[in-house]
């Protein structure tokens, strides 16, 4: 009898213990679902030389499915930008540019730097507050980041967002409409 009542009280601990953890667990995954659902869509690019960093991006690619076929939504992104030497960079969200036919590439100035999806340039760009509400949720936002809301046209369910610079190269950043496992090759 004794071993019985020893062993209905442990298992009453445990459970009283592990549903209150438990608990506590969800309700803070929940008050913060919005974040965690931002974070696996965010994406870090940095543009360096052999000095050490020139420009960072982090960019949050707003994307809720809706399972309609002819889903024509904009593409938008919050993008934040950091650039070590802050007087001498600025964005070119306009992408006024000329081609340089040699080497098929734009030609931007040294501390001009350009932002494209899928070589399209954007539609829409508003420059974000630092304690603008479309910035609560989203992750790595910092104090010395600009941040933007970037809005591009309708693109199929690959994006490639390019962060270029004709001096210092670019960086690409990849997203995707659905899980990116889904275009990886197969492990067998």
């Amino acid at each position: 009898m004794y071993k019985l009542l020893l062993g209905f009280m442990s298992m009453a601990l445990l459970v009283g213990c592990s549903s209150k953890e438990e608990k506590a667990l969800v309700k803070s995954y929940q008050s913060k679902m919005a974040y965690h659902k931002n974070l696996q869509q965010t994406e870090k690019a940095e543009i360096s030389d052999a000095n050490g960093s020139i420009a960072i991006i982090t960019a949050t690619y707003l994307y809720s499915p809706n399972f309609e076929k002819n889903d024509t939504r904009d593409e938008v992104f919050i993008v934040g930008i950091h650039f070590e030497d802050s007087n001498t960079s600025r964005m070119n969200f306009n992408q006024d540019r000329t081609l340089d036919k040699a080497t098929n590439r734009m030609l931007t100035s040294q501390d001009e730097y350009i932002l494209t999806l899928n070589e399209k340039k954007p539609k829409k760009v508003t420059r974000l507050d630092a304690n603008d509400a479309k910035l609560s949720n989203i992750s790595f936002v910092t104090e010395w980041s600009d941040y933007y809301e970037v809005r591009y046209p309708h693109a199929g369910s690959r994006l490639k967002l390019v962060f270029e610079n004709s001096f210092y190269g670019k960086a690409d950043l990849n997203f995707s409409k659905v899980a990116k496992f889904v275009y990886t090759k197969k492990g067998f």
